[in-house]
């Protein structure tokens, strides 16, 4: 049914008219941002299919595809706003898919085949697209240029914008080791993730520097959601006091969090009886108390570099010229074009250190 709506279908679905329709398939930018997105709605939601040739849609696409995680991660709204900065005064306009953890593969599948054929995207952005890996090769391999922000894994052929993980775990356990701490546990996340694997080698070398080696009971798997650091933290707490850790660097702060309730259960406190560091300083982080200490993610800055990395891919392969700034941070210009972000350590109280401002020390290693 979907394949047989014609433009007249779509107006009739929205409330407007057929120019109307036409004008968004076109990009004219005389339309309602809320029009134009109710009618993209419409259009996604029916799987249509534009006559190319009647649209006039051939070469002229002016719209990014944005595949994003659970609108509820708390640091989706920040990449989110980076990426519109990076298409401010571009000619280009957003369209949005949603694709959470829950979605099914199917679902998945049928997502990935509208926007194919409904060829709407000029290019698509992928943040956080995990166990989607598979469907951005099938993007990749029809020719549509797909940029990665922070993925857990990097595909072949597909440019990636992330952060220096290993770098900021690094910085996290030296912090910790400066301050005395000698046993430091480490509650990590999902072992098959890039990120994981990164972060928990910055969290090995900063151990190997002070001679120690990491202790196995001391090292649990969470899945970076505050129930899973409350349970690695209980586990952890209820170790004897003889082996129980002094400070514990969580891989996220949702799992700090976790860490939180369960010393509080146990008659510990931060940062007298315990010090604690995550990894990301979403922004409840400075407002628990004691605040958080932790590692900040550019996310802003991954959202902006990812759309002018996508944008300039896509003038490349048109061979024309680039209309704006685009900021090239890295030199190497081949089709695996891979960026890390520096990592900033924000040193606050839940360490024992406590400061009248946000100390920030910065470092990474470029790649």
């Amino acid at each position: 049914m979907a394949s047989k709506l014609t433009i007249r279908d779509i107006a009739r679905l929205a409330g407007v008219s057929t120019t109307t329709v036409s004008r968004v398939l076109n990009q004219k930018p005389d339309v309602d941002p809320l029009t134009r997105e109710h009618i993209l709605q419409i259009i996604a939601e029916h799987s249509f299919v534009p006559s190319v040739n009647a649209s006039g849609l051939a070469g002229r696409s002016r719209l990014l595809g944005v595949m994003v995680p659970s609108f509820t991660w708390p640091f989706v709204a920040e990449i989110l706003s980076g990426i519109a900065e990076g298409m401010k005064d571009t000619p280009y306009e957003l369209i949005l898919y949603s694709m959470s953890e829950t979605t099914r593969e199917h679902d998945e599948s049928k997502v990935i085949d509208r926007i194919l054929t409904t060829q709407l995207t000029a290019g698509v952005l992928a943040v956080f697209p995990g166990h989607l890996s598979k469907q951005i090769i099938r993007l990749r391999t029809s020719n549509l240029p797909v940029v990665m922000i922070d993925d857990q894994e990097q595909i072949p052929s597909v440019p990636w914008i992330g952060a220096d993980n290993m770098h900021g775990a690094y910085m996290a356990v030296l912090h910790l080791l400066q301050l005395g701490h000698r046993r430091i546990a480490h509650i990590q996340g999902p072992t098959q993730y890039l990120c994981t694997q990164e972060r928990y080698r910055g969290y090995c070398k900063a151990l190997q520097e002070f001679g120690l080696k990491p202790t196995p009971e001391l090292v649990l798997t969470g899945d970076f959601l505050e129930g899973t650091g409350y349970q690695a933290g209980d586990q952890l707490l209820s170790l004897p006091e003889d082996q129980r850790p002094t400070a514990i660097f969580a891989a996220s702060d949702l799992m700090a969090y976790g860490v939180f309730k369960a010393a509080a259960e146990h008659g510990l406190q931060v940062p007298q009886d315990l010090a604690l560091i995550g990894f990301d300083d979403i922004k409840s982080s400075a407002l628990v108390r004691p605040a958080l200490t932790t590692v900040r993610q550019p996310f802003f800055e991954m959202g902006r570099l990812g759309t002018s990395l996508l944008i300039s891919t896509l003038h490349a392969a048109q061979s024309t010229p680039v209309p704006w700034r685009v900021v090239a941070e890295n030199p190497d210009d081949d089709s695996n074009q891979c960026i890390q972000l520096e990592t900033s350590l924000i040193v606050r109280d839940s360490c024992g250190v406590s400061l009248s401002f946000t100390n920030t020390i910065s470092g990474s290693t470029a790649s």
